[in-house]
């Protein structure tokens, strides 16, 4: 479905992502883990060009891309089946709820009003949030805002959820509620991307664990053989001392 071949990326001199090369299968959820500065986000923006790689290629089903050579209908064809969950929510301030769920609706995908607002209520009561759809994000928790930010990315349907460490901005008391809704989400079969440091939450949600050092995939396995059975001294490293604070 997915496959990304020897994708390199630098920012200035700093190289950020060394020759990457990932595959994901439809219905897979892959949680992608790592030190931070090794390039996760990166790989995620890299999907939908939210960054450019120098090099490599990206093949989405009949989509194929040199990123040498991006092609603005490949890009857009491309952005139009994958969605993003954000670390910092980017929900629009001057927007409740639902017209921040309906925005993708009516301006990208040219829907009415009328069909926008009923599919995003039905997201809207999906992550739990029906009741704070006229409220304004300045109303909102940290949990209620990244619960927006995935009924939003679920309103379009994606072939492919990009989720960006959707807990990395929120109170300890709130990751909870975010994870139950990611929980949900995968489980429904939809194909998942998630960069996170939850480790025991990947693990549980995850049928392949990506570990990422120094800008390209380390490890690649099945939750079993990533947390029980490292493959390398470094992977066992890191894990040791993630699950350490969890």
């Amino acid at each position: 479905m997915l496959e990304l071949k020897d994708i390199k990326l630098s920012y200035g001199s700093t190289q950020v992502l060394n020759g990457v090369n990932l595959s994901v299968k439809r219905g897979d959820v892959v949680s992608i883990i790592g030190p931070s500065g090794t390039g996760k986000t990166t790989l995620l923006k890299c999907i939908n060009y939210l960054a450019k790689p120098s090099s490599g290629t990206i093949g989405f089903d009949q989509i194929q891309m040199d990123y040498q050579h991006a092609d603005k209908t490949a890009v857009q064809a491309i952005r139009l089946r994958t969605a993003m969950v954000f670390q910092q929510f980017n929900v629009f301030k001057n927007m409740t709820v639902i017209q921040n769920v309906m925005d993708p609706l009516v301006v990208v995908q040219r829907k009415s009003r009328e069909e926008a607002q009923e599919i995003a209520q039905r997201e809207l009561e999906r992550v739990g949030l029906s009741s704070k759809r006229d409220s304004y994000p300045s109303q909102l928790s940290g949990g209620q805002l990244q619960r927006t930010g995935i009924a939003r990315a679920l309103a379009v349907r994606p072939d492919v959820i990009l989720f960006d460490e959707p807990t990395s901005s929120l109170d300890p008391e709130l990751v909870g509620e975010v994870l139950k809704v990611i929980r949900d989400v995968t489980s429904s079969g939809i194909t998942s991307l998630l960069v996170t440091h939850e480790m025991q939450f990947a693990k549980s949600i995850s049928n392949r664990i990506v570990f990422m050092d120094r800008g390209v995939v380390a490890a690649d396995g099945s939750p079993a053989e990533i947390f029980d059975a490292p493959s390398s001294p470094r992977l066992a490293q890191f894990l040791q001392s993630e699950l350490a604070f969890q």
